[in-house]
């Protein structure tokens, strides 16, 4: 397939180009700057030229395409509203190039939000409807193509997509952690995180792509649970810091905009995921990346 992706030189998308090239798929990813089209280059894919605000890339992009994958994500925390807004105008042009074709198209979603007091199921449909809702709404509005002719999935990434060069949110807790002296935890660390490790992820994405039914949801989630007790005595345990509970009124000041969502569950099963389409995990865990210098902590 010739597959066009946002995103492509990030975390996520930067293996997921390795995993599609891999399997021999051709691929061309959205590239914001001459140095990422180099990069994408350089692995064997093309790159196009242009960001989530040019529209008429994203068409190109995916009207000349087999299959999309939408992961770029402006991520603006000073200015959520913006990122939703880029969000839903992206989703939206690129869906629309795509109707009548039955086409596969994959958009990225996370799971805070999606329920409460249970992990998440791939049945559990998103409650972020319309343009002023989180990330745009634009699960629901990628699934409502499927009416109109378009193979539309998601895929709800765990907090922690993890391994070596991970500058996600465990990135953060490390470094918040070297900051203060010590490795916290929120209240008494009862609050779980899904995670996942990258490559796992990717080969999710690839799968999804050649194998999942339009209006599918995908949960790219290795590990179930990890209590954040568990994670922080992992980091502390790598850098050799003492491990402290703080208090919930002071994590924004220990932890940095992190604090948040180190204070949140969000956990998901897969277990529909690995039914449906094979999935099977086999990187390592979160605690073990973090034990063994994933993150600069060995």
């Amino acid at each position: 397939m010739r597959v066009f992706i946002t995103g492509a030189t990030g975390w996520i998308g930067s293996a997921t180009v390795d995993e599609l090239l891999d399997a021999g798929h051709d691929v061309t990813g959205l590239a914001r700057s001459p140095e990422s089209e180099e990069a994408l280059e350089k692995k064997g894919a093309h790159a196009l030229l242009g960001d989530l605000d040019d529209l008429e890339s994203l068409r190109r992009g995916a009207s000349e395409a087999d299959a999309v994958v939408h992961l770029a994500n402006k991520h603006d925390w000073a200015n959520p509203a913006e990122s939703d807004r880029a969000e839903r105008a992206a989703v939206e042009a690129m869906a629309e190039a795509l109707v009548g074709t039955d086409r596969p198209f994959l958009v990225a979603n996370g799971l805070s939000g999606l329920c409460t007091g249970r992990p998440v199921l791939e049945t559990d449909p998103s409650p972020a409807v319309g343009p002023d809702s989180d990330r745009g709404g634009s699960e629901n509005l990628a699934l409502d193509h499927v009416a109109r002719g378009v193979r539309s999935m998601a895929i709800r990434f765990a907090p922690s997509i993890h391994g070596a060069g991970d500058w996600g949110f465990v990135t953060f807790l490390v470094d918040a952690a070297r900051k203060q002296g010590v490795s916290g935890y929120i209240g008494d660390g009862s609050t779980e995180w899904s995670a996942a490790h990258r490559s796992d992820t990717a080969r999710l994405i690839r799968l999804g792509l050649e194998k999942a039914p339009a209006g599918a949801r995908l949960h790219a989630t290795a590990e179930e649970s990890i209590t954040t007790k568990r994670i922080a005595e992992a980091i502390g345990g790598a850098l050799g810091l003492p491990v402290v509970s703080v208090a919930a009124e002071d994590a924004d000041a220990h932890f940095g905009f992190v604090g948040d969502f180190f204070a949140t569950t969000m956990t998901a099963s897969s277990a529909h995921t690995r039914a449906s389409l094979g999935w099977t995990p086999t990187g390592p865990t979160l605690v073990e990346d973090i034990e063994s210098g994933a993150y600069g902590t060995a």
